[in-house]
């Protein structure tokens, strides 16, 4: 997906071995890690996701707690609008298929497509949104490595309710923390460019 960079094929490799052995907590906390990185793109706010985060700990209520996320994110409206065309609006239809993807029941398989898609979503937002000329650029290597600590962390827990989770979370809100920076500088960015060309 990403050649060049010293590190990408070994990372993308790893990944999708992680993936293709994750079990089905793990499968739905990467492709929720993702989503979580992406929502800077789609409005609402950081607990948004809670309901899903909440049902996954507890294994119980995954389409409930799907229903009330789509509902919170439609309630809450859409984010601030991107030029059309603009790579922050490309952004946006990558992160909204990830939402609109998601699973309605937890089953493994189901789960191991969707994460899969995922991870190859949010690997294309970090690409879009970055300014870099091509190849492994630094935003997408740092997603790279956090979907790559995100499944090591829950194969490397045997519990993952308990102790994993709570670190996906940590991973998953740093990177919508950086992620955040980058939509806010880029449609800072489209704006003065619509100024300049108006």
């Amino acid at each position: 997906m990403f050649p060049g960079a010293g590190g990408a094929e070994s990372g993308q490799s790893d990944l999708a071995g992680l993936i293709a052995r994750a079990d089905e907590t793990a499968l739905a906390a990467s492709g929720l890690g993702c989503l979580d990185r992406c929502l800077p793109l789609l409005g609402g706010t950081d607990q948004v996701l809670r309901p899903l985060w909440v049902s996954l700990a507890d294994g119980t209520g995954w389409e409930g707690a799907l229903a009330e996320v789509r509902r919170g994110l439609r309630d809450a409206g859409a984010a601030p609008d991107s030029a059309p065309g603009s790579d922050c609006g490309a952004a946006a239809v990558l992160a909204r298929s990830m939402l609109d993807a998601v699973p309605a029941a937890r089953s493994a398989g189901a789960l191991r497509s969707w994460a899969d898609a995922c991870s190859t979503a949010a690997l294309r937002v970090h690409r879009l949104l970055d300014a870099g000329d091509g190849g492994m650029t630094p935003l997408v290597a740092a997603e790279l490595r956090r979907q790559i600590r995100v499944l090591e962390l829950l194969e490397a827990d045997g519990d993952a309710v308990t102790g994993g989770l709570r670190q996906v979370l940590d991973v998953s809100t740093e990177g919508r923390r950086v992620l955040r920076a980058v939509v806010s500088r880029s449609r800072r960015s489209e704006v003065r460019a619509g100024s300049d060309g108006a």
